[in-house]
């Protein structure tokens, strides 16, 4: 088996797991999960011992679908309130050997220093590029000669005491942390491209109570915002509209209801409890005006954050998130946007949702990271990898894939 990776993001409405594997430079789903989530609030922990059980039966699941157990992780965070500066760091190379990881890391450690870290903590430190002697533009300079490395970084930072809650509540439910990485950076190694990675773009990830926008420049988180209002207010607005309680509304939502209602089915209906005794029935065309109007509401959001973020010309707009998943959304999208924008599209079998794209994407990041380091870390036991092995032995390629991606199966 190939180096198998697990990220988990602690999100309002659900906690997401995926477990990937990757084998010759490609990354295979292995089990992936959507468990709900309490005691959560737009990344931040408001009910530890809420958050914990939350967390608690998310890995049980998990590990259920793999046959061991998961205790190793990569923590997806909310770039909230995280700051980002530009710094630069230089190492020597002795007696003008090859550079190795060693020196990656060092030149890296060394761009931290001077950075008071008094009330905020480090999440990524990404470097834009390296120098080797007067040679500039060099995206991994491992295996190049020279005497002196140089890198400009951008580091990321986010106030101290939420993120220990995050760090807290994982260790209490018997989860070490690894690694942390912004959503948003998982967001962009699900999409990213060499195309991307010479460009100005977006990211948009429409969440349950928040929209969090981030423009990375050349595959590179530069900027940050957060707007308070997500895809929750979708159901509050159905509720208000057609008496619902928010689970019936969530239910129209996601399984009735279409982003821009001239799409919608006039003669199409869909039958609601209002109470014990009480059903009721709605029009496809009403109920996706209401859907159609705060999509509307939080992309024109989205677009004029992005203009306060940055005065550079976008060349990608990428829109992710669960709400993303109703049907025209991408019609949406480009009509708010234009043709630089579409809606993220994961491909990758057993996640086929973007509400996976943080917790998928940051596995990708995470080896990426110790690429550039030259530097491997092991997740799971070989005596797991090997009891995985036995399990996949014992049963055929259809039954396989019922026991992993079951609930995909079914969709």
């Amino acid at each position: 088996m190939g180096d198998i990776y697990t990220g988990i993001d602690l999100g309002t409405d659900s906690i997401k797991v995926v477990v990937t594997e990757k084998i010759n430079d490609k990354f295979q789903v292995l089990a992936s999960i959507s468990s709900p989530s309490n005691g959560i609030k737009n990344g931040y922990i408001i009910d530890t011992k809420l958050a914990i059980n939350s967390v608690k039966t998310a890995m049980k699941k998990i590990n259920e679908q793999l046959g061991i157990k998961i205790t190793k992780v990569i923590a997806a965070i909310p770039p909230t309130n995280a700051r980002m500066d530009i710094v630069l760091g230089t190492t020597n190379i002795l007696d003008y050997n090859e550079i190795t990881g060693i020196d990656v890391s060092n030149v890296l450690l060394d761009a931290l220093k001077g950075i008071d870290f008094h009330n905020e903590e480090l999440v990524t430190a990404m470097p834009i590029s390296f120098t080797v002697d007067d040679k500039p533009n060099i995206k991994d300079p491992k295996g190049m000669k020279g005497s002196v490395l140089e890198s400009r970084v951008v580091i990321s930072l986010v106030p101290k005491e939420p993120l220990y809650r995050i760090l807290e509540v994982l260790k209490l439910s018997g989860i070490e942390t690894v690694d942390i990485s912004f959503t948003s950076v998982g967001d962009y190694y699900t999409i990213k491209t060499r195309k991307y990675d010479e460009l100005v773009g977006a990211i948009i990830n429409i969440g349950e109570n928040s929209t969090n926008i981030s423009i990375f420049n050349k595959g590179i988180q530069i900027k940050n915002s957060t707007i308070p209002v997500g895809s929750s207010y979708v159901d509050k607005d159905l509720t208000y509209a057609f008496k619902s309680s928010l689970s019936e509304s969530r239910k129209i939502k996601e399984n009735f209801a279409v982003a821009i209602s001239s799409y919608a089915d006039p003669n199409d209906t869909f039958e609601i409890k209002i109470d014990k005794d009480n059903i009721k029935t709605i029009n496809n065309v009403n109920a996706s005006k209401v859907v159609e109007a705060r999509i509307r509401e939080i992309l024109k959001l989205a677009k004029n954050e992005i203009k306060n973020l940055t005065n550079r010309e976008i060349r990608y707009i990428i829109v992710t998130g669960g709400i993303t998943e109703i049907n025209s959304f991408s019609a949406i999208v480009e009509q708010e946007f234009g043709f630089v924008a579409k809606v993220c599209n994961i491909n990758a079998m057993g996640i086929r949702h973007n509400k996976f794209s943080s917790s998928y994407g940051i596995t990708k990041y995470f080896d990426d990271k110790l690429s550039l380091r030259g530097k491997t870390y092991e997740m799971i036991t070989k005596e797991e990898k090997d009891t995985m092995l036995s399990i996949d032995s014992n049963i055929t390629n259809e039954n396989m894939l019922s026991k992993v991606f079951g609930h995909f199966l079914d969709v």
